[in-house]
């Protein structure tokens, strides 16, 4: 089986809630960023949104990514990890009926879940409890599956834990024997003061892509000018997607800076942006569009997601509109 991108990452379902500011700060997390919790923590901020309409669907970084792909319609598949509970049915079912490929065995132990609060303004605060998602390891990764593909995605998150690290480093290390791209996001600022410099190393060793938002790569080069920031990392890998919100993106490829304009939206949720804005570029990368062509589609696709909740697409965008949203001369290119 040839696929477009093969994914590893912490697997989780998403449980979607809006919230207002008074109930976020009641509940006492830091607005608009990710914290991890415990399996308690997280059962109280459930019971605390009461009969809050929630909406869930299978999630995770990487796994967003991987669902954002096969929206677009590539071919994809999955390593996690995912608990013999019903989230976990839920969850690979969910992956399953949207054309992604996942053969992981049940594990026991609870399934990880990240709890999305959105408030008016459209930001979202994530409280992750990782449950068994954390014990995603090596031996999950099908080197197989990996070389069939045209491109192998690595999440940052993977690096928070020894056993998660392995699963990096073994679909990384496959991927070296195979001829597709290795793609890394660094996934969120808090992590890069923890792996600044093993991110560093794998930007200048076998990762072909890196994705990071301007925070993030101001963070791993530990200085302020996005632009400098862009032709430093570009002096160490052949391509780089710098995301820049509204803005658009930077990109960076064989050491030339390109800018993409942004897609304007009325934000609803941010949640998932980022995820998507990367599964437009690996769609595109990985089925003959050149980085900017694949960058348009990106911008479009992260513009339609954060108009509505969630981290996926509510109405997919139709594959005869693909071409022109890239702005390719040839639809048939």
């Amino acid at each position: 089986m040839t696929l477009d991108v093969y994914g590893v990452g912490n697997t989780l379902v998403d449980i979607q809630v809006q919230v207002s500011d008074d109930l976020l700060e009641s509940l006492g997390f830091a607005k608009g960023v990710m914290t991890l919790v415990d399996r308690e923590t997280q059962e109280r901020v459930l019971d605390a949104l009461g009969d809050l309409p929630r909406s869930q669907s299978a999630g995770g970084s990487a796994a967003n990514t991987i669902l954002g792909i096969a929206g677009l319609g590539g071919r994809t598949a999955y390593a996690g990890k995912i608990g013999d509970d019903p989230l976990g049915h839920f969850c690979l079912e969910d992956m399953r009926q949207n054309q992604v490929t996942v053969d992981v065995p049940f594990s026991d132990g609870p399934t990880g879940t990240c709890v999305v609060l959105i408030t008016d303004d459209a930001q979202r605060t994530m409280l992750t409890y990782l449950g068994v998602s954390a014990e995603v390891g090596p031996d999950d990764v099908a080197p197989d599956l990996v070389t069939a593909a045209r491109a192998v995605y690595v999440e940052g998150y993977l690096f928070s834990a020894d056993s998660p690290r392995q699963a990096a480093y073994r679909a990384i290390s496959a991927a070296e024997t195979g001829s597709g791209l290795l793609a890394l996001t660094v996934s969120d600022a808090f992590l890069i003061d923890l792996f600044r410099d093993e991110f560093l190393d794998l930007v200048a060793g076998p990762v072909d892509l890196l994705f990071c938002n301007e925070e993030e790569a101001r963070s791993l080069l530990q200085i302020d000018d996005t632009h400098e920031c862009a032709r430093r990392l570009g002096a160490e890998i052949e391509r780089v997607a710098i995301t820049l919100g509204a803005d658009g993106a930077l990109l960076i490829e064989n050491q030339q800076v390109t800018r993409v304009a942004g897609v304007p939206a009325d934000a609803v949720d941010t949640t998932g942006a980022g995820d998507m804005f990367a599964a437009g570029i690996l769609y595109g990368l990985t089925n003959g569009m050149t980085f900017e062509q694949s960058a348009r589609l990106a911008n479009h696709a992260a513009a339609r997601v954060v108009a509505q909740l969630g981290a996926r697409l509510d109405e997919p965008i139709p594959a005869d509109q693909i071409p022109r949203i890239a702005g390719l001369s040839d639809p048939d290119t």
